[in-house]
């Protein structure tokens, strides 16, 4: 993107707002350094990108969201939890020496999933290792799914199963949702 790119794209901006501006290079100075915008050669072949091509995806995207209601537009990402994981850093007095441990891999993964407006999360699916966690023993409603494989990561497998699982539940309430 060019400086007087941006100083065009800021000007369509404040008009939108009804806001009088002109941008100045004075403004173009402090907006590139308040951000920290730098101008820089671009190297590679990723510039080539067909940018009609993005253009037209973002379109077609905006023109799709404009079809469903924010409850019905859906949010998924996954997150590790490194659930005995020790701090790197610990307050201590001056003279004391401060040692560490061994950093644990044990992990689990969190599948969390949202609508647009924040009224609806889904339940999460959590991945460990164990097939039946002693720690579980008792809790009744559990209040995740809980799956388990050998390294606790999300698999194609886990995650297609829960995806039916969502579809399943939003054909039983009639509801047609978009998931990102």
């Amino acid at each position: 993107m060019s400086s007087s790119l941006l100083k065009k794209n800021a000007k369509a901006f404040a008009k939108e707002l009804g806001i009088e501006f002109s941008a100045s290079e004075g403004w173009l100075t402090n907006f590139k350094k308040g951000n920290g915008i730098v101008f820089k050669k671009m190297c590679g072949e990723s510039s080539n990108a067909d940018i009609n091509v993005c253009f037209k995806r973002q379109n077609w995207l905006s023109d799709l969201i404009q079809e469903y209601e924010p409850r019905n537009i859906f949010n998924t990402d996954e997150t590790g939890l490194f659930f005995k994981c020790l701090p790197e850093k610990t307050f201590t007095l001056k003279k004391e020496k401060c040692h560490g441990g061994k950093h644990s891999k044990e992990r689990l993964t969190i599948l969390l999933t949202v609508n647009m407006d924040g009224s609806e999360k889904i339940t999460p699916l959590v991945i460990g290792k164990s097939a039946k966690p002693r720690c579980f023993k008792g809790i009744n409603p559990f209040p995740t799914k809980y799956r388990s494989k050998k390294k606790a990561w999300m698999t194609t497998e886990l995650f297609n199963e829960w995806l039916v699982s969502l579809n399943s539940d939003m054909k039983r309430e009639k509801r047609h949702i978009l998931l990102f």
